[in-house]
């Protein structure tokens, strides 16, 4: 008996050897006598950056003296922070306050504050607290704006979110004067448009012009003037906004989606487009060597394994020795799902001279799937869940280090019968 370990995306020699002695391992202990082979196709077959990644903005320098692909600038950047968490500005003030000597200083930290009076930023949070949640929209701008840029629907629980937000309540408290209160009420106002914007998402229509009336009007309306930027929290925004959003942030992201994710994401997209030739290549391997063989395909390697043998056993010519097929965090059942498996039709039963094929799969692996409902009805599939209590894309590598996968492997021989 033999098995031949079939790697999945991602993985180049050095990983790929690591991992193979620790399943040539585990597998010859339970069975000593068999032989325990990997197919290696990563470097062969594998995707790589055939123009080193000229094809990301920002990655490479521009040809032809093309000028500021890397730049960004400060307000895009502040607003992608404030969209991410349209609390962020109030945080900073709720945090740091404003120093001494400003106009005003925290009440708790005053030690002229008047006991009783209340302070400037409390006013400013009632201010907001009275806005009418849905502005009528006739004759009215602020109600005209929300309902032409398709706001209005979620301006009610931004402007309550806003409002009732203890990032906001300890502003206020800390805002005892009015150039304090005015910079509060510009932070409110923009914390309000930005929660507005991220729940619309793809339904806002809004343009940075109207965007930045809205934050106008909605200052105005709690005792601000929005055409003065805040120095204290604009300031500091600014300088995070810079720092965070910037161009090479964008690099670093298009690296994870691209050059940093060709091994992965690219091997995938690769086989996709040009699979036929890792099939061929696994069949040769399969075959090289007589005696009935275990295949064990992990990820993308499970994919490539149903779909040469499920290609072959339509053609009648199912592949010789194969008795047994295990698939370990494996997208196949998925891609035959959405009809983006090579070897099968959407819909379609595996064929006759298809192997027994053992599907494991954990929970919290985002790249795994159940074979079993995707086939229903089909004896030859089983599918066994692996829990190692890792979070992904952990999980997605620790199946080889559990116990029980080899056990139910040993269980699946077993039940095969095989020899």
């Amino acid at each position: 008996m033999r098995f031949l370990f079939v790697h999945g995306t991602g993985v180049r020699r050095e990983r790929h050897d690591r991992l193979f002695a620790l399943v040539r391992e585990r597998l010859t202990a339970r069975f000593p006598d068999a032989a325990v082979d990997s197919c290696y196709w990563g470097d062969r077959f594998g995707a790589t950056l055939g123009a080193g990644g000229r094809s990301v903005p920002g990655l490479k320098p521009a040809p032809d003296g093309i000028e500021g692909i890397d730049g960004i600038d400060a307000e895009t950047a502040e607003w992608a922070l404030l969209l991410a968490d349209p609390l962020c500005e109030l945080r900073v003030l709720a945090e740091a306050g404003w120093p001494a000597g400003a106009g005003g200083d925290a009440a708790d930290d005053d030690p002229f504050a008047m006991p009783g009076v209340q302070a400037a930023g409390i006013r400013v949070l009632a201010a907001l607290a009275a806005l009418p949640p849905a502005p009528p929209h006739p004759g009215d701008e602020l109600g005209s704006l929300l309902h032409g840029t398709g706001l209005a629907a979620d301006f009610p629980a931004a402007l309550d979110a806003a409002a009732r937000s203890a990032e906001a309540v300890r502003a206020a408290e800390r805002a005892t004067g009015d150039p304090q209160a005015r910079e509060l009420a510009t932070a409110l106002a923009r914390a309000v448009a930005a929660g507005a914007l991220a729940a619309a998402g793809a339904d806002a229509d809004c343009t940075g012009t109207e965007r930045d009336r809205l934050v106008e009007l909605l200052t105005t309306r709690l005792g601000g003037d929005a055409r003065v930027p805040g120095a204290r929290a604009a300031a500091f925004l600014g300088r995070l906004a810079q720092r965070v959003t910037t161009q090479p942030l964008l690099n670093a992201w298009r690296g994870s989606l691209t050059v940093g994710a060709t091994p992965a994401l690219g091997d995938i997209l690769r086989y996709q487009a040009r699979g036929h030739d890792l099939r061929e290549f696994l069949h040769a391997r399969i075959t090289a060597a007589a005696g009935p063989t275990v295949l064990i395909g992990h990820s993308l390697g499970g994919i490539a394994l149903v779909d040469l043998l499920a290609l072959a056993a339509a053609r009648g010519e199912a592949v010789p020795g194969t008795e047994l097929l295990v698939t370990v965090g494996s997208q196949a059942p998925f891609l035959h799902e959405l009809g983006a498996l090579t070897a099968l039709e959407p819909g379609a039963k595996l064929p006759y001279g298809f192997p027994r094929w053992l599907n494991v799969y954990d929970r919290q692996d985002v790249l795994s799937y159940l074979a079993g409902p995707v086939f229903p009805g089909d004896p030859r599939i089983t599918d066994h869940e692996i829990g190692s209590r890792q979070p992904f894309p952990a999980c997605h590598s620790a199946y080889w280090k559990q116990d029980s996968l080899y056990e139910r492997i040993e269980q699946a021989v077993a039940e095969a019968e095989i020899g």
